[in-house]
């Protein structure tokens, strides 16, 4: 069935993922009834896109050798005009003045590689389901 990610309530609203010898801990802001202690899972998606991107410019610059010191990506997103979520999310990346011109366009490809990006634009089947502990 794949990897299985384990998802597990550490006390007060912190819900905790355990993946691959990781624990990803998340909590609710003090306004909605958490200790602000961890990242919403909410701003974890949304780093997920960004992170994911970065990994891909990270490595193009990688194999050009480029130094990355000074390269940056903004990430900004904005509410869909119904108020229901995010309708944009807009990825600016920041290049230093001595970035080769040649790879500009380059780089914007390399980022939208990105596989949460595609997941996002093709998404996966979701399926939810309740089992009983027999004992």
């Amino acid at each position: 069935m794949g990897d299985n990610m384990v998802i597990s309530f550490g006390g007060g609203k912190k819900v905790n993922a355990s993946y691959r010898g990781f624990t990803i801990q998340t909590d609710q802001s003090v306004n909605g009834g958490g200790e602000g202690s961890a990242p919403e899972p909410f701003a974890l998606f949304l780093a997920s896109i960004g992170t994911c991107a970065g990994i891909y410019v990270f490595l193009f610059c990688e194999q050009r050798g480029i130094p990355t010191d000074n390269i940056r990506i903004v990430q900004s997103h904005e509410p869909r005009e119904d108020g229901t979520g995010v309708g944009k999310i807009s990825l600016s990346i920041d290049l230093p003045s001595d970035f080769p011109a040649k790879y500009r366009t380059a780089v914007i490809s390399a980022a939208n590689l990105c596989a949460v990006k595609k997941h996002i634009l093709d998404p996966p089947v979701f399926e939810v389901a309740a089992t009983i502990a027999e004992g």
